[in-house]
């Protein structure tokens, strides 16, 4: 337990994927900048993670610049924050080696990520891919951190970090806290099709750095209400993505218009769409112009993470020589 004069800690990790879109933001970027002031806050591009998927090699550094200037953009700051590579502090997997020796195989086969993963990439079911909730666990209690900002998705890898840190705490003496999640208060953001989760491998995202031509275009076709087919039907705002979108990013008038309008068909799903884009485009432009600023100083953006990753292991060292005392390896 932290000093009652030190912040909590709180670990976040995020894949490279590139540029961040709206799911990102909404559903856990927005609520990692808020922590900030509240919490001492480690976040990571975790680019180990994200090898256990085919992926092109040479695109990787790219992927992982992008994220940096994305996270940057929305308002991660790094003189408030630890923002760095995973990649770059060795002592995450150097942990996972020591917490595989406290993981029980059955437990990482009862993983359901693992099976869904394992079903989408059948020709490619790696060890990396099984231990993975294993480096989860490493990189939050590298760094002993009390609470995780996660998704629903995520809190069975949390709870089998929870249990590790148990067990290796009741094996060789009280080290690790259990970290607690922190849940977003946003429901999770599905993508412009109406199902699947936003995703730029299924290709329904609209991405921060979307210019407004951009974003009305792919608004332009995304489904709303499936049982209203003409403008003169009354449509149900509670079961259209387009309005939960509107109620994340729209002032609480026009969400109040579009409810009306929608549930009496004075207005139209086009009408809708149209005032979602220009909302949206409203609240991404200071991410926007952000990015594009901070794309074209490059040798700022690789400091920030050099200078993260250092400060990070710092931190990570003096956890790891713990840890190697605790289990014999260092006398």
């Amino acid at each position: 337990m932290a000093p009652a004069d030190q912040k909590p800690v709180v670990f976040s990790g995020i894949q490279p994927s590139g540029e961040l879109h709206i799911g990102n933001y909404l559903g856990a970027i927005r609520n990692w900048v808020g922590l900030i002031d509240t919490h001492d806050c480690i976040y990571a591009v975790v680019d180990y993670h994200a090898i256990t998927q085919d992926y092109e090699p040479r695109e990787l550094p790219t992927r992982v610049f992008d994220m940096a200037v994305d996270l940057l953009a929305c308002g991660i700051d790094p003189a408030r924050a630890t923002l760095f590579r995973q990649s770059d502090v060795a002592q995450h997997t150097e942990l996972t080696w020591i917490l595989s020796c406290c993981t029980q195989f059955g437990e990482l086969g009862r993983m359901t990520q693992f099976k869904d993963k394992s079903a989408r990439q059948a020709d490619n079911i790696n060890i990396g891919l099984f231990t993975y909730p294993v480096l989860m666990a490493a990189d939050i209690l590298v760094y002993r951190a009390g609470y995780v900002p996660v998704g629903d998705d995520q809190l069975q890898h949390l709870e089998l970090c929870r249990e590790v840190a148990r067990r290796f705490n009741h094996r060789f003496g009280d080290l690790f806290p259990e970290p607690n999640p922190i849940l977003s208060s946003t429901p999770r953001v599905r993508g412009l099709d109406g199902q699947a989760k936003m995703s730029k491998s299924i290709g329904n995202t609209v991405n921060l750095r979307d210019p407004p031509e951009e974003i009305a275009k792919k608004l332009a076709v995304a489904v709303t209400d499936p049982n209203r087919r003409r403008r003169a039907d009354p449509g149900n705002p509670d079961v259209c993505n387009v309005f939960a979108l509107h109620e994340r990013l729209s002032p609480p008038q026009v969400c109040a218009w579009v409810r009306e309008g929608c549930t009496h068909a004075t207005i139209g799903c086009v009408e809708c769409k149209r005032a979602l884009a220009g909302n949206m485009a409203e609240v991404l432009k200071p991410i926007r112009e952000a990015a594009l600023d901070l794309a074209a100083r490059p040798d700022y953006v690789r400091d920030v993470l050099a200078t993260g990753a250092a400060r990070a292991r710092g931190r990570a060292a003096a956890t790891v020589l713990l840890v190697r005392r605790a289990i014999g390896i260092d006398g």
